[in-house]
């Protein structure tokens, strides 16, 4: 008689941020690299302090934070009128 295997509990999904804000993950080799790229992300939204994490056993860095997308500063307030109605909005094939 086979087994009977019971299907894998999916992982409880995160929380989704409040409206208008967006979560983001900075994955890199270098944690200069991922505070560079935090950097540019403020000067252009609100955020919330950085949080940083190892990325893995190979090294690296895990980078953290909560941009408000409701109080964007130039160049992100030109970029999101111009984007608004693009092609942006579809999932990419390599999103998850």
């Amino acid at each position: 008689m086979p087994s009977e295997r019971a299907a894998p509990t999916p992982a409880p999904a995160e929380p989704l941020p409040p409206a208008g804000h967006a979560d983001v993950r900075i994955v890199t080799a270098s944690p200069e690299t991922a505070r560079r790229v935090a950097e540019v992300l403020r000067h252009c939204f609100d955020s919330t302090e950085q949080r940083s994490y190892p990325a893995g056993r190979g090294g690296g860095t895990r980078l953290h934070l909560t941009v408000d997308t409701t109080h964007p500063a130039e160049p992100a307030r030109s970029w999101l009128v111009a984007s608004r109605a693009s092609a942006a909005d579809r999932p990419q094939d390599d999103e998850v």
